[in-house]
């Protein structure tokens, strides 16, 4: 005789789960009906054709896929297809007479299917991640679904988890951090469970207390139990869709729960679009959905100053995608070239880099970043996705002219990333990219989201790009005006140019150069030479002052200076940035440069030498040699290599100037200047 326990809660198994399955002894498999709530079972379709072969019902899968509707071409996007054996691992089987036409095709990889870029055949590499495209409104079910594995003992199936478990409790926070990075816990699936819950516990000490019964006090009062309620979706969503990865239908239903309880429970998150990825991949390995929404809201509760993980607003979320742009412009260069000289809008390419990672990226590699997302925040999405794009610079290359839309084309990139790199690869990649420090990465952030508020940029809708409709140059066109824009920190290009002095029409003077400029910051300098050489400099401080006294010049600047060569040929030369704050903050330096380079102990790897000018001459670099000297009549100049800025001659040694204009930023404090100039 067998003892049962009356107080087993067989609730969350559904209405059906002990009824005997008799679809399973027909053709085609369907999956056991603990994964099938009372209204799915009732609509289930009926089978008709005869028995080929029998079997049982399909256990419960940690990963399974759906025969629903959800599947559908139309409302799902495949992002990368199934290898053969993969496939087989999550398919329904399908006996042979089936009717094909019922069935979504699922494309073979061009890959060669022998081949593993992970180094083992059947892993979870080729799962597709599918984002549902949803209406205005949500029909979402009451009834929760099956905890995972809360019946089983797993230490005792896998003793290797169990011992990495005990290492990872007794490890410190830098120690984690390097097993994040070499995917210590990547394997078994419980094992990244555990780790997710022990490191999300950590951050909680870090924010402000969440009681596990919000989360089911909230379910009480939006959902009635077993009914279907409908919702439109959270404000902080763009477009309602959710990124499934590898969730069944109930788990989708879990999602959608989830999210409608944090935009009740968090009122001041109104923009945020990693957050529907974010609930979906940690569901995965959450015990229940009431752990999961725990989970984010520690996220979004951080109260660290430095170290963040969730953006709340359209302007912390845009500030963070300016952010990701200037270090795009340092570390990747020429992909913002290609798409400036293509005319189309760097905003809309650079807004979507955050979703590259979180619902673009297969799921086996969207989870390595994430664990180690958990432990080190936003500076490790900047590292990931910097690595990803200069890898889709190299892709786009060599097909640049047969792309009409980037945006669309980097998508697929990401979608297919497999055939260009592994995970592991990727990951090593990502962390050999020296970034600056976090304090110095949140000084920029601010100066971004302070930029945006002083433009009165406040939603998507409110961003213009470059507007060149009106834009006259007697040295440069406006494509490669468009390049110069593309080059210029992501703050000063939220504005249009305003042409300050030039030759043509103020003459060839530099004291009237200097008194045109005045007051503004930052400038572009254009020269033309009499050879039709084009070249030019950034210079981020203000370009006005200069040496009266008649002793050895004194030179001013920031590290955002740079120069660059338009004819012939297109190239910015600019030393890499170890210091954001120091460089922001300080417009001038000491005369000598190795007194101190930027104002922090230790120093950077670039000196202060930026520009300097007198009522004889105007230098820019002048360390090593001048990038540009121009003498006091705008009638010729020489350039040199320069170690300032790690650059050649700009053009031939000594030359004549055939042009000259100075461009500012249309910005409030140069239409200030203006105005009481006026």
């Amino acid at each position: 005789m067998i003892s049962v326990s009356a107080q087993s809660d067989f609730a969350s198994l559904g209405p059906s789960s002990l009824a005997l399955d008799t679809s399973s002894l027909l053709g085609c498999r369907r999956r056991s009906h603990s994964l099938q709530g009372a209204e799915e079972s009732k609509h289930a379709p009926q089978q008709t054709r005869p028995v080929t072969r029998g079997g049982r019902p399909r256990s419960r899968s940690f990963y399974s896929f759906e025969t629903s509707e959800d599947y559908k071409e139309g409302n799902i996007t495949w992002c990368d297809a199934l290898s053969p054996k993969t496939r087989s691992l999550f398919q329904y089987d399908v006996c042979k007479n089936a009717d094909s036409a019922t069935k979504p095709a699922l494309k073979r990889s061009k890959a060669n299917p022998k081949k593993d870029l992970n180094g083992s055949r059947g892993s979870l590499k080729s799962v597709p991640m599918m984002t549902i495209a949803e209406p205005d409104n949500w029909e979402i079910s009451a009834g929760s679904g099956m905890k995972y594995g809360q019946y089983v003992e797993w230490e005792k199936i896998d003793p290797e988890a169990a011992v990495r478990y005990g290492q990872m409790l007794t490890s410190s926070h830098h120690q984690l951090k390097s097993m994040g990075r070499t995917g210590f816990w990547a394997l078994p699936h419980t094992l990244r469970a555990k780790a997710y819950s022990h490191i999300i516990s950590g951050i909680a000490r870090q924010s402000p207390s969440q009681d596990l019964d919000v989360y089911r006090r909230l379910t009480e009062q939006l959902f009635e139990e077993q009914k279907i309620s409908t919702h439109p979706f959270p404000v902080f969503m763009e477009d309602g869709e959710i990124p499934r990865y590898c969730l069944n239908k109930a788990g989708l239903n879990s999602v959608k729960k989830i999210l409608v309880c944090i935009s009740k429970h968090c009122p001041e998150v109104t923009f945020c679009p990693i957050l529907p990825a974010l609930v979906s991949l940690l569901l995965h390995f959450s015990e229940d959905e009431a752990q999961c929404f725990h989970s984010i809201c520690c996220l979004i509760n951080y109260t660290c100053p430095t170290k963040r993980y969730i953006d709340k607003t359209f302007h912390t979320s845009r500030a963070s995608c300016m952010t990701f742009g200037d270090l795009a412009n340092r570390y990747c260069r020429g992909i913002r070239k290609l798409i400036a000289c293509s005319h189309q809008n760097l905003f809309e390419f650079y807004s979507d880099w955050i979703m590259w990672i979180f619902a673009d990226l297969p799921f086996t590699y969207a989870i390595r970043v994430l664990d180690v997302y958990l432990l080190e925040g936003y500076k490790v999405l900047f590292r990931v996705a910097l690595s990803l794009l200069s890898l889709y610079k190299v892709s786009v290359a060599s097909r640049v002219a047969h792309t009409d839309d980037f945006r669309r084309d980097m998508k697929s990139f990401m979608q297919n990333i497999g055939r260009h790199i592994t995970i592991d690869d990727l990951m090593k990649k990502a962390f050999v990219i020296q970034l600056p420090p976090r304090k110095d990465l949140n000084y920029l952030f601010n100066a971004n989201k302070d930029a945006l508020i002083h433009r009165g940029i406040d939603q998507r809708q409110c961003y213009q790009h470059l507007d060149l409709g009106k834009f006259t140059s007697n040295v440069v066109t406006g494509t490669e005006m468009r390049v110069v824009w593309a080059w210029i920190p992501e703050r000063f290009a939220l504005f249009n140019p305003s042409r300050l002095f030039s030759i043509q029409e103020h003459g060839r003077s530099l004291s009237t150069l200097y008194s045109r400029v005045l007051g503004h910051k930052p400038t572009v300098l254009l020269l033309k030479t009499a050879d039709e050489e084009v070249c030019g400099a950034f210079l981020s401080a203000i370009m006005g002052q200069k040496n009266d006294s008649g002793e050895e010049l004194s030179f001013y600047g920031t590290g955002e200076c740079f120069v660059f060569r338009l004819r012939p040929g297109m190239q910015r030369y600019q030393r890499a940035l170890t210091q954001i704050s120091a460089t922001l903050n300080r417009a001038e330096f000491p005369k000598n440069p190795q007194e101190c380079t930027t104002g922090h102990p230790g120093g950077c790897k670039f000196t202060s030498m930026f520009w300097a000018g007198d009522e004889r001459k105007f230098i820019i670099g002048g360390n090593g040699g001048s990038a540009l000297c121009l003498q006091a009549d705008l009638a010729e100049g020489y350039t040199e290599r320069c170690d300032t800025f790690e650059s050649p001659p700009l053009c031939r040694g000594h030359f004549k100037i055939q042009s000259l204009e100075v461009w500012g930023v249309q910005s409030p404090q140069s239409l200030s200047a203006i105005s009481h100039r006026t």
